[in-house]
């Protein structure tokens, strides 16, 4: 199964059930000036990039080294295997609503339905009834369909990947549906977040030096 594509405004969490004080909002740069313009309190960010064999060889050698070193890994972190084509926007969402709902009190409906099904299963599990999930399949259908360019077909390739990045007990996790597991990135706080998250997406574009297709967006408190 394959989804159309999200660009990266994807406001449909309202559509969902995430109330308005809640807003994503665009990141224009990664120095301490351009972060401090952004909203606070941030709860998520999420960046969008060209998914390229550089990152399929890091993720393949970050995952050896997991694997090997071990990690460790809140069992509060909710986190969901992509199973679908191109619904890494929404997965991205997804993590950045569900790790923050001691904050976003969400109304009732296709999210919250999914979340509370979800929230005993495994990530492979959740990532089988999200492929089933037909309101959030058609909220993202519908905003793919409305996007700023003209959407491509559900099974023609895209080459641009979401994930999200969220803080739980103290630690930066990085929350990518196309990897084995969250990623532990070490200490972080409310106040530190965005910053180190920063550091994160900087890392990433400094491995695809040549690449200039790169995006942050952040989850805040309106």
């Amino acid at each position: 199964m394959a989804w159309l594509p999200l660009e990266s405004n994807p406001e449909y969490l309202y559509n969902l059930g995430m109330p308005e004080k809640f807003q994503l909002v665009d990141v224009y740069g990664l120095d301490p000036d351009l972060l401090a313009t952004v909203p606070q309190p941030v709860l998520a960010v999420l960046l969008l990039f060209p998914c390229s064999d550089k990152y399929d060889e890091h993720k393949t050698k970050q995952e050896a080294e997991i694997a090997k070193k071990g990690q460790v890994i809140s069992d509060k972190v909710f986190y969901v295997k992509q199973i679908v084509t191109n619904a890494c926007g929404t997965i991205a969402l997804v993590h950045s609503v569900a790790n923050n709902l001691e904050k976003i009190e969400l109304k009732d409906g296709h999210l919250k339905q999914f979340l509370d099904t979800a929230k005993t299963l495994t990530p492979e599990e959740r990532g089988e009834i999200l492929e089933k999930a037909e309101g959030i399949i058609n909220a993202h259908k519908e905003v793919a369909l409305e996007g700023q360019t003209e959407a491509p077909e559900p099974n023609e390739p895209v080459n641009y990947h979401f994930v999200a990045f969220v803080q739980k007990d103290g630690h930066l996790y990085e929350l990518d549906g196309r990897k084995s597991f969250p990623v532990n990135h070490g200490s972080t706080s409310e106040d530190s977040f965005l910053q180190d998250a920063a550091k994160i997406c900087k890392e990433y574009m400094a491995r695809d030096p040549d690449e200039l297709h790169f995006t942050v967006v952040a989850l805040t408190a309106a």
